[in-house]
């Protein structure tokens, strides 16, 4: 009977543990496609989505993504990139322009649960957040808040859009986080010191240049996590293209730590 008993613990001691979820590992792409416009005069948004599909991303960020503008020829593009790849998307509209809308768009393999944009000071600037939902055999799986951003140009703006991100966080339920843009700030900017307060840089270390397309010589995209404890970055890496945008993807390889 006692060995009946050890039996059976084993057997379902061994069955919890090969059906639970392995760590998931997620492919994060960070990329400013600059309206699809590339540095041979050309929009040609079936290009951006092939440097996308190329990555085999599960979630991207996009910046300076038009909708409906005159000079797009009135398409929405975050829903066509999403065609395009075969992904779900989210738009978070900066300003009006052209008739249409400018501004962020996410691009994801996951399950939306929620959308929030928020307002940043600049041109102006916006963050736009969707709560994304894992794939998971549990019946509560994971959820993580992802934001897509693009930061101002100009020193004042940028500097004060920090804070104004940890309270769209603080705002949210308590899931982990990771922040994805064009930060138009260097690696040793004031706006990247504030913002490692709340956040690692999964992308941080030396020769990650993504801006000018062509010979990049700086660092201005990024992809942050919070907290650290529940991120492992298994790899990092600028995408070499160098003509569909003005700027170059940069694409973190993250591992979920439970």
């Amino acid at each position: 009977m006692n060995f009946l008993f050890r039996a059976t613990s084993l057997f379902f001691l061994l069955f919890s543990v090969l059906s639970a979820d392995p760590a998931p590992t997620l492919r994060v792409l960070s990329y400013n496609i600059h309206h699809g416009a590339g540095l041979d005069g050309k929009l040609d948004l079936k290009r951006i989505a092939r440097v996308i599909k190329a990555t085999s991303p599960d979630v991207v960020s996009l910046q300076e993504v038009d909708r409906k503008t005159t000079r797009s020829g009135g398409i929405d593009q975050a829903a066509r990139l999403a065609e395009l790849t075969g992904m779900k998307h989210a738009y978070g509209s900066s300003m009006p322009y052209q008739g249409g809308q400018y501004g962020n768009a996410i691009l994801t393999n996951f399950k939306i649960v929620a959308t929030k944009i928020l307002a940043l000071p600049g041109e102006p600037r916006s963050a736009l957040c969707a709560t994304l939902e894992l794939p998971s055999k549990d019946p509560s799986p994971p959820r993580f808040h992802f934001i897509a951003t693009h930061l101002d140009t100009k020193a004042v703006p940028r500097k004060a859009s920090p804070p104004l991100i940890a309270t769209l966080v603080q705002s949210l339920p308590n899931h982990p986080a990771i922040l994805a843009g064009d930060l138009n700030a260097r690696p040793d900017s004031p706006t990247l010191a504030a913002l490692k307060k709340d956040w690692t840089n999964a992308t941080a270390g030396p020769d990650l240049f993504t801006s000018p397309t062509a010979k990049p010589t700086s660092q201005i995209d990024y992809i942050l996590t919070r907290p650290s404890t529940r991120w492992k970055v298994l790899k990092k890496e600028v995408i070499k293209e160098s003509v569909a945008s003005d700027h170059r993807p940069i694409l973190a390889v993250l591992q979920w730590q439970k």
